[in-house]
């Protein structure tokens, strides 16, 4: 499917208080009184996203650039978050949060526009908000970012709280304690990872991936751990580590082997002109695991995960571009008006029928707060 036949992503304006209510439950018919009152933990940092969009070329030194655009949003762990919420998942996030405006605007963009669950999130006093500036052009970015640490949180022996699952960010030779807390409890751990800065690639230093159900490094970062050549073969190789590997292979798609069950599954990308890549790593594994955890076939897993994903990259930001069920139908209902559309790629896509409502919310959504500190109109 072609970048012709998918709708772009747009996003304007202050975030609606509803935007946190999507309109599928991906697993509305799984539900029992007995489950977990969340679906998904994450914990990380947030920053404060700020991006300019409309430059014609890379900014040059000694000169001023001028942007034709620009927009805020909560960034970091938040892209994750945000992505998980607007596909319907119970969200929760432990964060810290500054108690200046950028926290409290992050903090409200966060718990009433998106909906995600912040009760062990807490306020430092005296700390700063970590503020990254993006600036996109000619499908790039580039970034700036400033922040401190946090000063250290003393042990909480209810977090990480009881969820179906949980995304973790593994670091290289640092263990995160609450991986195995989580995996204890019966929580789902899926893990995703940065590029090794130490260039040691090793996979036992990723200790808690014998924690986690599912893997999902990108193509350089899975042949690098395993010292393969193919991507496909470093997935296979990933399954000695951990039950399911998946392995996104950039426009070719993604490729997935389930060691459980000795199933694998590929399935290409769809073709689109991409304004930004920020976030949609995030929204890719959002994306996995909502199919997860509904009990999807694994390569209508890795569709999904791939559409979602390529509707993100047609808007700039992060957490502002992150697609909802209203996007996922207008995508599907415009791909199918398309007279030469290829019938195969339509059959791939089939089981969004079942699951996208007759009617959704008025798209695109509006997302973007161009400025900080405006009141919003009642």
């Amino acid at each position: 499917m072609t970048a012709t036949n998918a709708p772009a992503v747009t996003g304007k304006g202050p975030a609606s208080s509803a935007r946190g209510r999507a309109d599928v439950d991906p697993l509305g018919g799984l539900r029992t009184p007995q489950d977990p009152p969340w679906d998904v933990y994450l914990t990380g940092t947030v920053f404060l996203d700020i991006i300019f969009t409309g430059l014609d070329s890379a900014p040059v030194r000694g000169t001023e650039s001028w942007a034709r655009g620009m927009g805020s949003s909560p960034g970091g762990v938040a892209n994750m978050a945000a992505a998980l919420s607007r596909l319907g998942l119970k969200t929760c996030l432990a964060a810290a949060f500054g108690d200046d405006h950028y926290g409290d605007y992050c903090r409200d963009a966060l718990e009433q526009g998106e909906g995600i669950d912040l009760t062990p999130s807490r306020t430092v006093p005296g700390w700063h908000s970590p503020v990254t500036v993006s600036m996109a052009y000619e499908g790039e970015r580039t970034m700036v970012s400033h922040g401190h640490e946090p000063p250290p949180e003393e042990p909480a022996p209810d977090c990480p709280p009881y969820a179906r699952a949980a995304v973790a960010a593994l670091t290289p030779g640092k263990p995160a304690p609450w991986i195995a807390q989580a995996a204890a409890k019966g929580t789902r751990v899926f893990a995703d990872v940065g590029w090794d800065d130490t260039g040691a690639w090793d996979l036992a230093g990723l200790a808690d991936l014998e924690h986690c159900e599912a893997f999902l490094p990108n193509a350089e970062e899975a042949m690098r751990y395993t010292g393969t050549t193919c991507p496909r073969a470093a997935a296979h190789a990933l399954t000695a580590r951990v039950p399911l590997a998946v392995v996104t292979l950039g426009a070719e798609g993604a490729y997935a082997v389930d060691r459980r069950t000795g199933e694998t599954a590929e399935v290409p990308a769809i073709e689109v002109e991409a304004l930004d890549p920020t976030g949609a790593g995030d929204v890719f594994v959002a994306g996995f695991v909502t199919g997860t955890l509904a009990g999807w076939p694994l390569a209508d897993r890795l569709a999904f995960a791939g559409l979602t994903a390529a509707l993100s990259v047609q808007e700039f930001g992060g957490s502002l571009s992150a697609p909802g069920w209203s996007e996922v139908a207008a995508w599907w209902r415009r791909v199918q008006s398309v007279d030469d559309q290829d019938p195969a790629a339509l059959r791939r896509y089939a089981f969004l029928a079942d699951l996208i409502p007759a009617t959704t919310r008025p798209w695109p959504l509006r997302r973007a707060v161009p400025t900080i500190g405006f009141r919003r109109s009642a």
